[in-house]
């Protein structure tokens, strides 16, 4: 049975839209990455030592790889049996998955990468329909 998938991601959430002979699936698998972190309970500071706060710019930094890193994980899961891959999305997401799946001896199933805005459930999938038909 032939298994195409067409994911649109960004650092935020993945749609994965798999087409088989049964007909088509989507997931949904949000992160919990969080690039920009606010203030606290997300009130003003009126203290001077407000920077103290804040935690450094390193350490934020690992925190958001280390999220990242299992989002992606979570995505590629879903993405083992797949026999071709459309990757697509807004952002730099895609090319970072790209990168992995090549790491994880997945490359050679990625049928294409391309550049989108933001889609709806519906728009995704007739995308992904659209490119495996032609």
């Amino acid at each position: 049975m032939k298994r195409s998938v067409g994911l649109w991601i960004d650092h935020r959430k993945a749609r994965i839209v798999a087409i088989t002979d049964k007909g088509e699936e989507i997931k949904l698998i949000i992160s919990s990455v969080e690039k920009q972190p606010g203030r606290f309970v997300g009130k003003r500071s009126t203290t001077s030592y407000e920077s103290q706060l804040v935690k450094a710019d390193g350490s934020r930094q690992r925190t958001f790889t280390a999220h990242l890193n299992i989002f992606y994980e979570a995505v590629i899961a879903c993405l083992r049996d797949a026999e071709s891959i459309l990757i697509f999305g807004p952002g730099e997401a895609k090319g970072e998955l790209k990168k992995r799946l090549e790491i994880s001896k997945l490359g050679g199933r990625i049928a294409g990468v391309e550049t989108v805005d933001k889609m709806t459930d519906l728009q995704i999938a007739a995308k992904v329909r659209k490119y495996f038909a032609e």
